[in-house]
């Protein structure tokens, strides 16, 4: 795909038609405080906040059902859950963890700072982006509210059938399940296509595509992967629901059905869903390394082609999680070869990292300190996962805790470490304060020291034969020795609750830093960054720049603090922070002009859960449902452009002043 550049020249000036008058229903909203400003938002800062703060509480809630999880296993014929109420915690749990933390909270990252990243003003479509994070925090509710309403899914995940079937699993858990991931699916694929046209069309003039920050690259394959992924589990979900619901026989071995056709539509989705969830960790800490070691980063162009090698490979490793499910010889020797190989690209990562942090300057700040946890903790997940790559092995690891250990060694040493790195690093930018270091320092060792305690076990224990999904052991089949599967089990339930102590050292630590009076205003630049996100105020401005900044180099921010010495082939600080900030900032742009407030975007995301109920409970309510979503999308496209009290004042032609004038986005 070719894609177009086109530099704006200084006397382009760009206008956007407005209507005279607005229809009184179809007003805009105008609140600029209070709670009706974030309900009604459209600013892609107050909506990466909004996300963060929502998929830190799912985390919270998903961290509670690990909790009693292991506490039912950590002794000899657990009381805590009975079977039936297992199936479910470990259901949620992971769906949970996957689907309404580590996604959304990646989708938060990228939604406040891959505008500011690319020196734009706001994302391409702001009610679109807007409708994206309620849709994904009502299909979040929607799905959880199933443990009030009979019971919540109890399938695994995964879902395989036949037992995600109404026949074995007779309640409407899997019915939660399966439309509220439909709803959620929809908020991705909507902010897919929003970051996507964002990244592409709105860069500042100067950033070519190589000149874009790691974490901004990242994000952008991720939002392919969504693009591509997402449509392949909305087919199953869509089969999976008109089976329960409708009758028909789409995995029914009866009817002539297979159900291993569940299997691969799940993880033709399932893989790559991986790589989305570790690639906006990998940018993270590909910011965070190069500051914190005082280099750049190595290698630039193998960590983006990399990144992007991992996106396009994802696809092809899918059948490694069914070698037990009898493909024959042929299949299982080409998936092996392609889960071997998309190992490649994942340690040219390791490599540039680790050539960044060699010889440098280091700072181990706690930002730090979670990249560094990450590389360490990730590789040992990557390394258990290549086992999977034989055939043999990965036939006798598949279905016990081993497969439990690699998965969170990748995820939760890799995915939320990453995601940890970036709350301490960013806080200070977002919220103009900076986190407590000792009390963030205690967050990292609790949390590092937790999670090799919870999980290092479980490679022991599936290494022993202890199945995953099981929810009660006996004494009598625990072995004896260092292998004894009592031991390692109540060592991993004290490793667990030593991980959550980690986490609420993290809570703590932001009461802390937003009630103590002795927390100080954090300086404008206080790491000595290199991107453009720190090129502007802390918190940004509504409108981010109030000139869009002129990109000459990768880094550019760090450019224009220091120079290279050609004498001494070192580098010296030639400005400060803030004497770059007070010449970008000396000649503001005028007339600039952000999207409006809107009602709309949450009135048509709250359609959606009520479609889904009236599917399960009753079809009348789905009628209104629907009817509910005819309305906001006419809403919607009939709603003016600009509220009438928003400053829009377009200069007159000849007017230029010079300064580029952004497009207004128009979603």
């Amino acid at each position: 795909m070719a894609i177009i550049e086109r530099s704006i020249t200084s006397t382009e000036v760009f206008s956007v038609a407005t209507p005279s008058t607005s229809l009184g229903a179809l007003k805009r909203p105008v609140a600029s405080t209070g709670w009706k400003s974030w309900l009604f938002t459209v600013d892609h800062k107050k909506l990466g906040i909004m996300y963060s703060a929502a998929a830190l509480f799912f985390f919270i809630v998903g961290g509670l059902e690990a909790v009693l999880i292991r506490l039912q296993l950590a002794a000899p014929n657990g009381k805590i859950l009975n079977a039936d109420l297992y199936n479910q915690m470990f259901t949620m749990h992971a769906t949970t963890m996957v689907f309404l933390f580590v996604m959304p909270m990646a989708a938060g990252l990228a939604n406040y700072f891959i505008p500011l990243q690319i020196g734009a003003r706001d994302v391409a479509f702001p009610r679109i982006n807007a409708f994206s994070f309620w849709a994904f925090l009502f299909g979040g509710i929607f799905l959880n509210l199933s443990w009030f309403l009979g019971g919540a899914a109890d399938g695994g995940w995964f879902m395989y059938a036949p037992n995600s079937g109404p026949i074995f699993s007779p309640s409407h858990g899997i019915d939660f399940w399966a439309l509220g991931l439909q709803i959620t699916g929809i908020a991705s694929l909507a902010g897919a296509v929003n970051l996507i046209t964002t990244v592409l069309n709105m860069r500042a003039p100067g950033m070519s595509l190589m000149r874009m920050p790691i974490f901004t690259w990242m994000q952008l394959v991720v939002q392919f992967l969504l693009l591509f992924a997402v449509p392949v589990i909305t087919v199953a979900l869509f089969l999976l629901s008109f089976q329960r619901n409708f009758g028909a026989t789409f995995f029914d071995v009866s009817a002539g059905a297979d159900p291993l056709l569940w299997q691969h539509l799940f993880w033709i989705f399932g893989h790559p869903e991986v790589y989305i969830l570790i690639l906006p960790s990998f940018g993270v800490i590909s910011e965070v390394l190069p500051v914190f070691s005082r280099k750049p980063l190595f290698g630039y162009p193998f960590v983006v082609f990399s990144g992007a090698a991992i996106g396009f490979v994802g696809w092809g490793v899918w059948a490694h999680h069914m070698f037990a499910s009898g493909l024959g010889p042929v299949s299982v020797a080409v998936f092996s070869i392609s889960t071997m190989a998309i190992a490649v690209p994942t340690g040219v990562k390791i490599v540039n990292w680790t050539m960044t942090i060699w010889g440098g300057k280091l700072e181990f700040t706690v930002a730090m300190k979670f990249a560094v946890g990450l590389i360490v903790l990730f590789t040992i997940g990557g390394l258990s996962g290549v086992t999977h790559s034989v055939a043999p092995s990965d036939t006798q690891q598949t279905d016990t805790y081993y497969i439990v250990a690699h998965f969170h060694y990748v995820l939760f040493g890799g995915a939320v470490l990453g995601i940890f790195s970036g709350f301490y690093y960013w806080w200070p930018k977002v919220f103009g304060k900076m986190l407590n270091e000792k009390l963030g320092s205690w967050n990292f060792w609790f949390m590092v020291i937790g999670m090799n305690l919870t999980f290092g076990p479980m490679h022991i224990l599936g290494l022993q034969g202890q199945p995953r999904r099981m929810y009660v052991w006996t004494e009598a089949r625990a072995g004896e020795g260092f292998f004894n599967l009592g031991m390692w089990n109540m060592v991993a339930s004290i490793g667990s609750f030593i991980l959550g102590i980690g986490v609420l050292m993290f809570l703590v630590n932001i009461v802390y830093t937003h009630k103590s009076k002795k927390i100080a205003i954090s300086p404008l630049d206080p790491w000595d960054a290199r991107t453009l996100e720190w090129m502007t105020d802390s918190p940004p401005k509504e409108h981010n720049f109030d000139v869009i900044p002129q990109v000459s180099h990768l880094d550019e921010f760090f450019h224009r603090k220091y120079e290279t010495d050609s004498s001494t082939h070192s580098v010296k600080q030639v400005h400060s922070a803030e004497e770059v900030m007070a010449e970008l900032n000396a000649h503001p742009d005028e007339h600039i002009h952000m999207p409006s407030r809107s009602y709309w975007p949450i009135l048509l995301a709250l359609s959606l859960p009520v479609i889904a109920y009236g599917l399960i409970y009753n079809r009348m309510l789905m009628a209104v449902g629907a009817a509910m979503t005819l309305l906001t999308m006419f809403g919607w496209s009939m709603e003016p452009s600009t509220s009438p009290d928003d400053d829009f004042d377009p200069p007159a032609p000849g007017e230029g002043g010079g300064h580029t004038k952004e497009l207004s986005p128009l979603g």
